[in-house]
């Protein structure tokens, strides 16, 4: 960005999310902070050909789910709709519509119009779209092909119609980070407005891949979960009995805004962000580099932007997938990067409640980190009932969510191919 370039500050205005704690941010906080898992059988698929049969999956009205917190698709899209567009632009609009609403932004002139962007991405995009349509094709040719057969599964189409929507016609892009997506967005939203080329920036990411295709690749990763008995239990970050993520799907999508424009017509501010960092492990296509230096990288990166050390983080996010070897690295390279004043702070794992979203996992992560700062309640992690011997002076939250004191935050996502991202968020 330049050493003599006087960069703008952007907070946090708005915020939406669609998880598998529910619909909305306050009810998936709610929920998180309970202590209640995303996490149950999947039904809509027969799972008896994969070794994984349960997932994170987003509670729907239209599967039965009649609690406050279901996710009612009728709201963003009719179901003649739905039925041209793949899932994860349906979440990403969902989360994107609250957000919007939450900011309570309104875009009264071309101008105005001209100066708010989009940018979320998604790990992989329309796969259930794409699986309909090959097996379509291969059973009755290419002329069974809708007019929007190709639109209705881009990644960038999630930004296009929520652009189209809000009428947001500036910076208009997507992110594809496997699973530091959400992260990135957010990242490079922040670098749009702090360098002066948009005001606004709705920022995030979506994901829904809890289909055949994601069940039969992570599995042949070996990447996932076979707790088939438990499944609640079965994502349990830096537990010793960990023995894989679990499959997520959701989207989360925040508005950033420059400060002067927020404070300009009175908007509540839920925090700053003050850091962006980013590396690559440049070591192996899925396994992260077994020293931890591109996580580490990435949050020193941000805490130098944000000119802070690591004794003023409070609360770190932490990636931390449950799988057996990412967890350890993580931990062990915050250990490195913060020496002693990683006792001072507390570290969590959300996606023990949420399994891995992949390309959403950061923006909703984001969100969660920012509702920690709000209230100022570490989240928990859950199923941590035999923490590594590794994390005997770390506060990991086990079991239950917890009060104290949090003004600076923390939260980390990392992607196959070895890339890297971290968020510092402060509260004003």
């Amino acid at each position: 960005l330049g050493e003599h370039m006087t960069l703008r500050r952007v907070v946090v205005t708005g915020m939406g999310t669609v998880s598998p704690l529910g619909a909305g941010v306050q009810h998936s906080w709610d929920r998180l902070i309970a202590g209640q898992s995303g996490v149950r059988p999947i039904q809509k698929l027969d799972t008896s050909v994969h070794k994984t049969h349960f997932a994170a999956q987003v509670p729907r009205k239209s599967e039965g789910f009649d609690q406050p917190w279901a996710f009612d698709e009728d709201t963003v899209l009719s179901e003649k709709e739905r039925r041209r567009w793949d899932d994860v632009i349906l979440l990403g609009m969902a989360a994107a519509d609250e957000a919007f609403a939450d900011s309570r932004l309104v875009i009264d002139s071309e101008d105005m119009s001209h100066r708010c962007g989009v940018i979320i991405g998604s790990g992989q995009g329309g796969v259930g779209k794409m699986d309909y349509y090959s097996t379509a094709f291969a059973a009755r040719g290419p002329k069974i092909a809708p007019a929007l057969a190709v639109p209705s599964i881009l990644i960038n189409l999630i930004a296009g119609r929520v652009s189209i929507k809000h009428s947001l016609k500036g910076p208009n892009s997507a992110v594809v980070t496997a699973c530091a997506t959400g992260t990135h967005a957010i990242g490079d939203g922040w670098r749009i407005i702090a360098m002066g080329d948009a005001d606004v920036m709705l920022a995030g990411g979506s994901e829904s891949v809890v289909t055949h295709r994601g069940l039969a690749g992570f599995g042949a990763a070996r990447a996932l979960s076979t707790r088939n008995d438990d499944p609640e239990a079965a994502s349990r970050p830096w537990d010793k009995d960990r023995d894989g993520f679990v499959l997520g799907e959701g989207a989360g999508v925040v508005v950033l805004e420059a400060l002067e424009h927020a404070q300009a017509r009175g908007a509540k501010i839920y925090g700053e962000v003050v850091g962006y960092g980013m590396s690559g492990d440049a070591h192996h296509i899925v396994a992260p580099d077994p020293n931890g230096q591109g996580g580490y990288r990435a949050v020193e990166a941000a805490l130098k932007r944000a000119d802070l050390p690591p004794s003023a983080v409070d609360y770190i996010n932490a990636h931390a997938t449950s799988t057996p070897l990412g967890d350890g690295i993580e931990l062990a390279a915050m250990q490195r990067l913060f020496g002693q004043d990683l006792g001072g702070a507390s570290m969590s794992g959300t996606k023990s409640a949420i399994g891995h979203c992949l390309g959403a996992a950061g923006a909703i992560e984001a969100i969660m980190t920012l509702k920690a700062l709000q209230c100022q309640i570490a989240p928990p992690t859950l199923n941590l009932h035999r923490p590594e011997d590794a994390a005997a002076d770390v506060d990991l939250v086990p079991l239950v969510a917890r009060p104290r004191r949090i003004q600076v935050a923390v939260t980390n996502s990392f992607g196959f191919g070895g890339t890297n991202a971290s968020l510092v968020f402060k509260a004003l």
